[in-house]
C-alpha cells in the first residue's frame, strides 16, 4: 500500500496539468502569421505526430527514471552521461534565456501601450531609439528587484498567466458563437478547403519552422509527475495523447476563429505589415471580439492588463530563477569561476544578475538601430525562436543516453520497448530541432535580423566554454599558493 501512497494523479489531470503548462494564445498567433493562415494546419498535425508526441513520452520516460533529482535536464544529463555535460546542460538553459528577458521588457511596454492608449500605433510609431531606452529602464529595473532576492510578483504571475490562458480558450468559443450572435459584423469569408490547407514549401516556410518548436516545446517542467500518477506505464502515454489531441483541437480551431477575423494576404502585403501583425495580432484579436460583442475594447483590455502583470513577472522569474538553477546546482558549480557564485546579502548571485545585464542588455541596445518598433518585437520572437529549442537538444541527448545504459535503470513507465526504435525517435527529435534552430536562423530579406540570430548563439555558447578554463586556472593558482 506504501508503494501507491501519494499517487492519486489520473491520466486527464495530468493532460489539463500539461496543457496549461505548454499552450497559449501566442501560439496560435504566431503560427497564423508565420505560415500563411490556414496553411498553418497541415504544419501543426505534421509537427504534432512527429515531434510532439514522441517529444512528450520520451520526457515522461526520463522523469520516471530520475523521480529522485526533481527532473531537471541537468540532473538526467549528469546521470547519463557525466558531470561536465551536466554543466553545459544548465548553462544552455541558462543562456536561452539571455534572449527572453530581452523580450520580455518589450513585450512589458507594448501590453502597457495597448493598455492606456488602446491602440498599436503610438507604440509602433515612436522612435526606436526611445522605445529601447525605455525598455532597457525597465530591464534594468527589475535587475534590481532580481538582486533584493525578491519575487514579489511570482504570485500575480501565476494569476495573469492563467488568466491569459483561460482568455485563449474564451477567445475560441466567443468567436465561434460571433456569427450567430452578431451576424451583420465583418468578418472574413475564410476558405477551408484541403487544398488551402497544403503550404507552399518555400525557403520562408522551412525557416519558420522553429516558430512551432518553440511553441510545442516545454513539456519536461511536467516530468516530476509522471511518478505521482496511480499507472504511469498506462496512465502517462495515455496523458500525452490526450494533451497532443487537446492542443491540437486548440491549435486547429484557434486557427479557425483566426481566419474569420484576419486575411493572410493583408498579413503579407508587406514587411511591416506583417511586423505589425507579430507585434500586436493578439491585442487586435481581442479588440475585434469585443467590437463583434458590442463591449467597445473591455476583452483587449483585460488582456493587456493581465498581459503587462505576465510580462514583467516573467521577467523577474526568468533573471533569477534560471540563474539559481545553474548556480546552485553542484554539478555545475565546480565548473563556474567563483565570482559568478558570490551572494549579496539578500541571497542574490549578483555577479550572475551583472553578466545578465550586460548580455540581455547589450540585445536591448543593438535593437535600437532596427528601425521600427514593431519590427523589434518580430525581431526577438525570432532570435527566441532560433535559441529557445537549443535546450530540448539536452533532452534528447539524455534519452539516447538513458536507452545505452538500459540496464542501470529501472523506471517505472517506459516510452517504447524497442530499443532501435527509442534510439530512432531520440536522434530524429534531436535532428529536427538542430535543423529547424539553424534554418530559423535565416530571415529572408533581412541580413541584420539574420546576423544577430546566427552570433547570439555563438556568442553564448563561446562564454560557456569559456567559463569552465577559467574556473580551472583558478584552481591552478589556489593549489600553486598565489
Amino acid at each position: 500500500m506504501n508503494d501507491n501512497k501519494g499517487k492519486n494523479i489520473q491520466w486527464y489531470m495530468l493532460a489539463v496539468m500539461a496543457f496549461s503548462t505548454v499552450w497559449g494564445f501566442g501560439n496560435i498567433i504566431n503560427g497564423f502569421v508565420y505560415f500563411n493562415g490556414m496553411q498553418v494546419i497541415f504544419s501543426w498535425i505534421m509537427m504534432f505526430g512527429l515531434y510532439f508526441i514522441p517529444y512528450t513520452l520520451m520526457v515522461g520516460e526520463l522523469g520516471s527514471t530520475f523521480r529522485h533529482s526533481g527532473g531537471g535536464v541537468s540532473s538526467w544529463i549528469h546521470g547519463t552521461i557525466g558531470a561536465k555535460c551536466a554543466y553545459y546542460a544548465g548553462w544552455t538553459y541558462w543562456a536561452c534565456h539571455v534572449t527572453y528577458i530581452a523580450s520580455k521588457g518589450s513585450g512589458a511596454l507594448k501590453a502597457l501601450s495597448w493598455l492606456v492608449f488602446q491602440d498599436g500605433s503610438t507604440y509602433d510609431t515612436l522612435p526606436t531609439t526611445w522605445v529601447q531606452l525605455a525598455t532597457l529602464g525597465v530591464f534594468l529595473f527589475f535587475c534590481w528587484v532580481a538582486s533584493r532576492g525578491l519575487n514579489p510578483l511570482k504570485k500575480l504571475a501565476t494569476i495573469a498567466g492563467t488568466s491569459i490562458f483561460i482568455m485563449s480558450l474564451l477567445y475560441i468559443l466567443l468567436m465561434f458563437a460571433a456569427p450567430a450572435i452578431n451576424p451583420g459584423a465583418d468578418y472574413v469569408k475564410a476558405d477551408v478547403s484541403i487544398q488551402t490547407m497544403i503550404p507552399q514549401f518555400s525557403v520562408g516556410y522551412f525557416t519558420s519552422l522553429s516558430i512551432l518548436v518553440f511553441a510545442v516545446g516545454g513539456c519536461e517542467k511536467i516530468s516530476p509527475y509522471v511518478n505521482k500518477m496511480k499507472d504511469p506505464a498506462k496512465g502517462f502515454p495515455k496523458g500525452m495523447i490526450a494533451l497532443a489531441v487537446m492542443v491540437m483541437t486548440c491549435a486547429f480551431l484557434g486557427t479557425m476563429a483566426m481566419s474569420r477575423m484576419f486575411d493572410p494576404a493583408v498579413i503579407n502585403e508587406s514587411k511591416e505589415s506583417f511586423n505589425s501583425y507579430v507585434s500586436n495580432g493578439g491585442y487586435w484579436a481581442f479588440q475585434r471580439l469585443g467590437e463583434y460583442y458590442h463591449v467597445g475594447n473591455l476583452f483587449m483590455i483585460i488582456y493587456a492588463a493581465c498581459n503587462t502583470v505576465s510580462q514583467c513577472s516573467t521577467l523577474v522569474l526568468s533573471i533569477d530563477a534560471p540563474l539559481r538553477m545553474l548556480l546552485d546546482n553542484e554539478e555545475a558549480r565546480q565548473f563556474i569561476p567563483s565570482g559568478l557564485l558570490k551572494k549579496n546579502k539578500n541571497g542574490a548571485y549578483s555577479n550572475g544578475i551583472k553578466m545578465v545585464v550586460i548580455l540581455s542588455g547589450s540585445i536591448i541596445l543593438i535593437q535600437s538601430f532596427v528601425p521600427g518598433a514593431a519590427a523589434v518585437l518580430a525581431q526577438l520572437q525570432k532570435l527566441n525562436s532560433v535559441t529557445m529549442p537549443l535546450r530540448y537538444l539536452w533532452v534528447f541527448a539524455a534519452y539516447i543516453a538513458l536507452r545505452k545504459a538500459a540496464d542501470r535503470f529501472k523506471p517505472e513507465y517506459r516510452f517504447t520497448k524497442h530499443q532501435w526504435f527509442a534510439y530512432l525517435a531520440g536522434g530524429w527529435c534531436f535532428v529536427v530541432t538542430a535543423a529547424c534552430c539553424i534554418l530559423g536562423m535565416y530571415v529572408e530579406g533581412d541580413m541584420a535580423s539574420t546576423a544577430l540570430n546566427i552570433v547570439t548563439p555563438f556568442v553564448l555558447t563561446a562564454l560557456g566554454l569559456i567559463l569552465p578554463e577559467i574556473r580551472k586556472r583558478e584552481k591552478k593558482r589556489v593549489e600553486s599558493g598565489n
